[in-house]
């Protein structure tokens, strides 16, 4: 066995236990620390893959951003563990079904054949200063630029509509109504006053 084998399987295993107790442990936060250590785990075995970019992804987006948020707001607000976990008997039927199923398509996929090493062998080795960043940014923004424009649409819409349904109802919320500007008057909006004049000393 070589050493990127066994550091295969070795973070394979660290990844497959941490999120084990990702679902497992009954304190949030420990589940979040968890959830850290497997992005990790899992960002390490991309750069066994040579896909530095990924990895580089994950552990700035996913551990930089969103899960030091979740972890901060999980350790400001007080979750009561129990109030949560009060339905989990009664799913539990459900999730052993769904588990048990995902587990026979993978074991029907990887016993069918074509992911032998006959059909699928390594590939070659890149060269040295080979970077995969610098090819996916290529073919993004050449061959795949319409459909990276149009989910850069999509993802501004929901975010949009996110936003907007975050602000509908709300009695604090300031909004312009154009149909009301449009119909408006001078005499609604202006006041001549007159005064007499006053003498300053």
């Amino acid at each position: 066995m070589t050493f990127e084998q066994f550091a295969f399987y070795f973070l394979a295993s660290v990844a497959v236990i941490a999120a084990g107790l990702v679902i497992t442990v009954r304190n949030p936060v420990r589940a979040a620390m968890f959830l850290i250590l497997t992005f990790f785990t899992v960002a390490v075995i991309w750069l066994l893959l040579e896909a530095e970019f990924l990895a580089i992804v994950l552990v700035l987006v996913y551990v930089g951003a969103v899960m030091v948020l979740f972890l901060f707001v999980v350790m400001m607000l007080d979750i009561d563990v129990d109030q949560l976990r009060e339905g989990f008997a009664e799913y539990l039927p459900i999730g052993a079904t769904v588990a048990v199923i995902i587990l026979l398509q993978l074991a029907i996929i990887f016993t069918s054949g074509p992911f032998d090493i006959e059909q699928m062998p390594a590939p070659a080795a890149a060269a040295a200063d080979y970077g995969n960043t610098h090819q996916l940014g290529l073919l993004l923004y050449t061959y795949y630029v319409y459909p990276f424009e149009l989910a850069a649409v999509l993802l501004l819409l929901a975010m949009v509509a996110a936003i907007s349904l975050g602000l509908r109802g709300r009695s604090s919320s300031k909004r312009q109504k154009p149909e009301e500007q449009v119909r408006v008057r001078k005499q609604d909006r202006l006041r001549i006053v007159k005064m007499n004049a006053e003498k300053q000393d």
